[in-house]
């Protein structure tokens, strides 16, 4: 099974994290079956937030007695003194355990430092002191909180976007962390299920030595699939390398990546979906798309009332009123 070392953290992962948002999705029983059957494949590293609902409890539930033998980080969103503790002790109630490996702040729209005037920073220290988390890390959809964060030498891991559809940009992020000694954590290494090879996106990936990507896990054939790679890991192949560039061209430009920061929306739009739903027909069995429900939950971008909060807190700067308005006109060439 290949491995990566989380930087100056020492932590050695499994090259499949599981990445556990979509398990708050499923029932416990079945959630807590995933989690063990993965971790009894090799799996080590699981990655969870207090934002996702009872993904914590199940964690806890799954993994109390064997809790030293792998690797949880979990993030807090909240950006108070009282706020931190709140979620940290939350979390470590729920997971049933007395420490987190790494306690990560959830996508900050800054950097949290000392003295910057949250506390939160020093909260973090005052954690590490008492042995409640082990490292500090910092989540980010932000290129520029991304590169203040390495810059600034205060953090032991980044978790941030990366998968096949990088960037020159997003892949110098990555050379920065190799450079100081910070864990890469890639999210998203499926971009949010515009892609739709795991074994392409994992190959590619396995590039970059120092790199760990967390795969979000619902269902069991998508465990199996994941861990099938740990004995038989995919190889960048040149015919992989012609459908990487063709996906590369066909996504170009702006297209939302579908990580859910700009809901809720006031009127009820999807946003999140509906914002990309010319590429998940164009890429994905179209059916469930074109179902009653889906042209109900379309029609809702009628009512947008261009408050522009969904454009105010995307963390990609993206246009999405206009995104949304020409998404829901290809939409309609489908029906």
């Amino acid at each position: 099974m290949q491995t990566v070392i989380l930087g100056k953290t020492g932590l050695e992962v499994s090259k499949n994290g599981f990445g556990a948002l979509p398990i708050q999705r499923i029932e416990k029983k079945d959630a807590v079956y995933l989690l063990q059957k993965a971790f009894y494949n090799g799996i080590n590293y699981f990655d969870t937030a207090r934002w996702y609902t009872d993904s914590e409890e199940k964690l806890g539930a799954a993994f109390s007695y064997t809790r030293d033998k792998i690797i949880i980080s979990t993030k807090t969103g909240s950006f108070t003194v009282e706020g931190f503790w709140k979620d940290l002790d939350q979390s470590l109630k729920m997971m049933q355990t007395d420490y987190i490996d790494i306690y990560q702040f959830h996508n900050p729209d800054f950097c949290p430092k000392p003295g910057d005037g949250t506390g939160i920073y020093e909260a973090m220290l005052e954690a590490k002191k008492q042995g409640k988390i082990r490292f500090i890390g910092i989540t980010n959809h932000r290129l520029a909180v991304a590169k203040e964060a390495i810059e600034s030498g205060l953090y032991d891991t980044l978790q941030f976007p990366f998968s096949y559809l990088a960037s020159n940009v997003d892949i110098e992020v990555v050379k920065e962390c190799e450079e100081k000694n910070i864990g890469f954590i890639a999210m998203k290494a499926l971009s949010g299920g515009l892609i739709t090879d795991s074994a392409k996106a994992y190959a590619y990936i396995a590039q970059f030595d120092g790199v760990a990507p967390i795969w979000g896990v619902q269902r069991e054939n998508e465990l199996d699939e994941f861990l099938s790679y740990n004995n038989n890991p995919p190889v960048l192949t040149e015919e992989m390398k012609k459908q990487i560039e063709h996906d590369r061209k066909e996504l170009a430009g702006d297209f939302c990546r579908g990580c859910g920061y700009c809901m809720p929306c006031p009127v009820g739009i999807e946003i999140n979906n509906s914002a990309r739903m010319s590429l998940l027909l164009r890429r994905s069995p179209q059916d469930n798309y074109l179902s009653e429900q889906w042209q109900l939950n379309m029609k809702k971008i009628d009512d947008c009332i261009h408050c522009n909060q969904c454009m105010s807190k995307c963390p990609y700067g993206l246009n999405t009123p206009e995104l949304l308005k020409k998404n829901y006109e290809d939409y309609k060439t489908f029906l």
